[in-house]
């Protein structure tokens, strides 16, 4: 025994997949359509049930284009939130670099200081080395007059004395 509601259903695409009409179907091939129905009834229930079917189609569709306009929206959303936390992280990083760089040079303000007091301490260090070789190449300066001093009294003496100096 078959169901005349399940067979109209399965005729218009109603049962299993919805089948979705589009807006060049017209009128006349739905009503021609539900004509080759079997109908129970008489031809009043017939294009109730066509008026019927049409008004449910029109509301899914309008469903339906509510949920893409919905997904739409929500689609939109999601990328603004991608976009903004994208901006922050860009800010953030900028803030970083800045940061940074601030930090590279404070610290090299503070390597240059430390260095230059390095070089002051060096210079003093050498200019104590130089001025203990100046004393030294005086007194050697000194010495060797005081050698020269002593040779030319000793030559003296030899040529006093008589005999030859060994040089």
């Amino acid at each position: 025994m078959a169901d005349p509601v399940l067979e109209r259903r399965r005729d218009s695409g109603e049962a299993g997949a919805p089948v979705v009409a589009t807006s060049s179907q017209s009128p006349a091939k739905t009503s021609s359509r539900s004509l080759s129905t079997p109908s129970s009834g008489p031809s009043g229930d017939t294009s109730n049930a066509i008026a019927s079917r049409t008004e449910r189609r029109s509301q899914s569709f309008a469903e339906l284009e509510a949920n893409v306009d919905a997904l739409h929206l929500r689609a939109q959303s999601l990328i603004d939130k991608i976009n903004k936390k994208r901006n922050k992280d860009q800010t953030l990083m900028e803030d970083f670099k800045n940061s940074l760089t601030l930090k590279v040079e404070v610290l090299c303000q503070c390597l240059e200081g430390k260095m230059h007091q390095q070089f002051e301490q060096n210079n003093m260090h050498l200019q104590a080395k130089v001025q203990e070789l100046t004393d030294v190449m005086q007194r050697i300066n000194h010495l060797q007059e005081e050698l020269r001093q002593v040779c030319n009294t000793l030559t003296t003496v030899y040529e006093d004395l008589g005999l030859q100096p060994e040089m």
